[in-house]
Parts: C-alpha cells; sequence; structure tokens
C-alpha cells in the first residue's frame, strides 16, 4: 500500500513538472522584445548612442548624490530621493525610445509616479502628527492615481 502511494505521488509531480515546462515554452513575448526581435534591439542596444545615453544617466546620478552629500537630514533624504527618482526615469525612458512598445511607455509613467512619491514621502518625514499621516495618504492617493491613469492611457 505505502509502495503504490509513493509511486503515484512520484508519477504525479512527474507530470505536473513536465506540463509545467511545456508551458513555460511558449512564446508569449511582447512585440519589439529581445526575444521577438533580438537582431534589432541588440543593435540598438549595442549602438553607440545608447551607450553613451546610458553612461550619461548614470554621471548625472552621481552627480547629483554627490550634490547631496553636503546636506544634512531630512533634506538630503530628499535630495537623495530625487537624484535617485530622476535617474529611474531617465532610464524608463531610454528604454521606452530603445523598445517602443506601449508597455515601455507604461513604464516611464510609472517611473515617474514612484520618483513623485518617493520625493513626496520624504517630504512628509519634515512633518509631525496628523499632518504627516495627511500628507502620507495624500502622497499614497496621488501615486495610485498616477498609476492607474498609466494603465488606462496603454490600453
Amino acid at each position: 500500500m505505502r509502495m503504490t502511494t509513493l509511486y503515484a505521488a512520484l508519477c504525479g509531480a512527474f507530470l505536473l513538472g513536465t506540463a509545467a515546462l511545456s508551458s513555460a515554452q511558449t512564446n508569449n513575448a511582447p512585440a519589439g522584445s529581445t526575444l521577438t526581435n533580438p537582431v534589432k534591439n541588440a543593435e540598438t542596444a549595442m549602438s553607440k548612442d545608447y551607450r553613451a545615453d546610458k553612461e550619461r544617466i548614470e554621471a548625472d546620478y552621481k552627480s547629483a548624490k554627490a550634490n547631496c552629500k553636503s546636506m544634512s537630514g531630512n533634506a538630503k533624504d530628499i535630495c537623495m530621493a530625487e537624484a535617485k527618482g530622476k535617474e529611474n526615469v531617465a532610464k524608463a525612458e531610454l528604454e521606452a525610445k530603445r523598445k517602443g512598445t506601449p508597455h515601455s511607455q507604461y513604464e516611464v509613467a510609472k517611473a515617474k509616479a514612484d520618483a513623485d512619491y518617493g520625493v513626496a514621502k520624504e517630504k512628509c518625514d519634515d512633518m509631525k502628527d496628523k499632518d504627516k499621516k495627511a500628507c502620507d495618504k495624500d502622497a499614497k492617493t496621488a501615486h495610485d492615481q498616477a498609476k492607474k491613469q498609466a494603465k488606462a492611457e496603454t490600453k
């Protein structure tokens, strides 16, 4: 009895594993992705302009981060959030330029919303008690609304 139960369990696990692997191998990649169009994206990703833009974004971030080092307290936190947000938005815009898909445009709008939210949360840290809670709630509401709008624009 124990052996047949063990055998049945192993056979079931094997069948489920193969079913999962076969469904994972289907190609549902978005248009313009590296899976559906590897040569075009490889050329774009390796182009001098793309690499130069990526290096410029990284250099701008390092510069902005260095400017924040002279600050202290919450002002420094706000500065760092702004720098990181600008970097993430610039990277998303660069990828959107490279891919040119509706999803990449959504990622840009989402990065902008996330950047604004991060800065707003840091600004709320200067406030106390009820004002801070209200500020956090307003920031979260604005963030959720911006993400909803971005999703609606991609459809």
